[in-house]
């Protein structure tokens, strides 16, 4: 079943079920290498010339040709897509239960790409080598681990083709963004293009308006929360890209006390209302539980956010391209400057 919760959380388990928010790094107290590597070309010619990249593992790849033969996680495949770079394959949440986009596949055309593994623990690998990938592409949420490539066949999969892992966590949402641009660039892609600039200054304004709500509504406090039937998550912020983004620029976040692995805090529905909050934003990945779902569970109706009308879909995942980030910022501005104090 996609992102279906496991009973017994794990590392990876737990962000692929779509448990907590944010919650991808879990465990790890991994280095932050964000700051390293870059593209080693600015831009790239389809046709010729020798391709290399520097990823956030510190990882050179280089190619004899700028790959064509890509194959990619659905989130990053899309960040890449809004930028022109094609792929010929993808994994993770790609379509849904009735054939239509997942929320993470954005603008790509699911039905134009070979779906390698629809959900958390697929992958084909006779059908990923029929494509001869030249280059597989995926996110990391902890050191060294390639999202939604499944442990039991990590090594077997990633002797077929080179990688390239980019960071979703021990970096901010504007430091991810640069760095799948700068790839998208080096594949080829168009990051100066009217639509890419566009996109870009209207992430750049997005961002001044929320930093400009939260300091006009600095008492308003922020929830980060996910629902499953027996338990309801709360993510500590500076765990993910997206949310450390949003307090560097003046947001307040309830801070729960995190589990062991310092990432997300656990609590049963009879104490779900342990932190008042003015405002949740939930998580939206297919398979987690959304406000109608919970709307039966009592303490979920009595939550002061959810009393007010002030619960917002979070995109858990972002597809890190500025056209897809640029409206989570808007949405969350748009929130705060319409948030009544509730709790």
């Amino acid at each position: 079943m996609p992102n279906a919760r496991p009973s017994h959380l794990t590392r990876r388990g737990v962000l692929a079920a779509g448990s907590a928010l944010g919650l991808g790094a879990a465990l790890a107290a991994c280095g932050k290498d964000d700051d390293k590597g870059g593209a080693d070309k600015s831009a790239a010619k389809k046709s010729s010339g020798p391709w290399s990249f520097t990823d956030d593992r510190s990882t050179k790849v280089s190619l004899k040709a700028v790959p064509t033969n890509i194959v990619a996680f659905v989130g990053t495949a899309a960040a890449l897509h809004d930028y022109g770079v094609s792929v010929k394959g993808v994994f993770g949440p790609t379509k849904t239960k009735d054939g239509k986009p997942d929320v993470q596949a954005g603008d790509l055309d699911v039905d134009k790409v070979e779906i390698i593994g629809n959900a958390y623990g697929e992958f084909k690998i006779e059908k990923y080598a029929a494509l001869a990938p030249d280059l597989l592409v995926t996110n990391m949420w902890a050191k060294d681990d390639p999202w939604y490539v499944p442990p039991q066949s990590k090594d077997k999969i990633m002797k077929i083709a080179p990688s390239v892992l980019l960071w979703a966590a021990e970096t901010s949402m504007q430091k991810a963004l640069e760095r799948h641009a700068e790839l998208a660039a080096s594949l080829g892609g168009d990051v100066k293009s009217k639509k890419a600039v566009d996109a870009k200054a209207r992430f750049e304004k997005a961002a001044a308006r929320l930093r400009a709500a939260a300091k006009s509504k600095p008492d308003v406090k922020v929830l980060i929360g996910s629902g499953s039937a027996e338990l309801f998550y709360v993510s500590v912020p500076k765990m993910s890209a997206d949310t450390l983004y949003f307090q560097e620029l003046g947001v307040k976040f309830v801070e729960p006390k995190a589990n062991a692995q310092g990432f997300f805090e656990e609590l049963s529905w009879e104490n779900a209302g342990k932190y008042d909050a003015d405002i949740i934003i939930l998580d939206n990945r297919t398979g987690t539980l959304q406000p109608k779902d919970l709307a039966s569970k009592p303490t979920w109706a009595k939550l002061p956010a959810v009393k007010a009308g002030q619960v917002f879909p979070r995109v858990t995942e972002p597809i890190y391209s500025y056209d897809k980030c640029a409206p989570i910022l808007e949405d969350l501005a748009k929130a705060i400057e319409n948030a009544k104090k509730a709790a």
